[in-house]
């Protein structure tokens, strides 16, 4: 498993490279990236979809190279953060408050192979890509209309 984390993430960092998203982190089978920060970008929130298909597309070229089944779920939320590094020992760059934490949630409630956002990045969206409304119980934040 590690080598196949190992494999995706590592093809993950050179997509975000490309678009000029940075990633923050991987959480065992998780990986973070933000678009907007540490460095502002005006259109955030269409590179953070960009690598939201790209990664789906880097999924399923893995899939189909290796014949093994493998679904990921991908969640944006778009909104303001704290950013920064805490300590003295490991520095690490992260991310929080509301709008990660409703990322997270977006993704842990999508549907395998798809992107689900939160009206926070609907709302920035809507009029250059086609979306899917969904009603979900979002565990934490309760019902919410989400976007596929």
């Amino acid at each position: 498993m590690v080598a196949v984390l190992d494999v995706l993430f590592s093809r993950f960092d050179e997509l975000a490279l490309g678009l000029g998203v940075e990633k923050i982190k991987t959480i065992g089978d998780s990986y973070m990236a933000v678009a907007g920060a540490p460095q502002p970008m005006a259109d955030h929130a269409v590179a953070a979809l960009d690598l939201a298909r790209a990664i789906l597309g880097a999924v399923a070229a893995w899939r189909a190279k290796n014949g093994l089944t493998l679904e990921v779920r991908v969640g944006l939320a778009s909104g303001r953060v704290v950013a920064g590094v805490i300590g003295h020992r490991r520095f690490v760059f992260d991310l929080w408050g509301d709008t990660v934490n409703t990322a997270a949630r977006m993704e842990s409630s999508g549907i395998p192979g798809r992107i689900q956002v939160a009206a926070s990045t609907w709302e920035l969206l809507h009029d250059r890509f086609p979306f899917e409304p969904r009603e979900v119980d979002v565990k934490g934040l309760g019902p919410m209309t989400t976007y596929l």
